[in-house]
């Protein structure tokens, strides 16, 4: 959903987020091209990749969504079109909260992954 979704109005300095709470995502992402998931697994991933796109809907105004979604087009991922936002103090803790528990999420699933298959 996130996807189509895209407000971004470039800042002088871009937000930055977190990169150690976006590890796991792009770990995931890495791993699941090198590993065969379960389908459990990878429902589990989409699950938490939806929710977190549906929470950081609600945080963002329609100027903002529909930035979002004009960066993803334009060929950014996920971080980079949320690094462009304009957000406000309270939109960027936001934010932030929704990926690094999004993030807590997806390293327990990977995690109760690794352990199952001894990898």
């Amino acid at each position: 959903m996130l996807v189509v979704l895209s407000p971004t109005i470039t800042l002088a300095t871009p937000v930055n987020f977190n990169t150690n709470s976006t590890l796991a995502i792009a770990l995931a992402n890495q791993l699941s091209s090198e590993i065969n998931f379960t389908p459990q697994v990878r429902q589990q991933l989409q699950a938490v990749r939806q929710r977190r796109n549906r929470e950081i809907q609600k945080v963002l105004d329609s100027s903002q969504l529909t930035e979002f979604t004009r960066n993803l087009r334009s060929g950014d991922n996920f971080h980079q079109a949320l690094d462009k936002l304009n957000l406000q103090g309270d939109q960027k803790e936001m934010v932030e909260a929704i990926m690094k528990i999004s993030d807590l999420k997806t390293k327990a699933i990977l995690s109760r992954y690794s352990h199952q298959t001894g990898k």
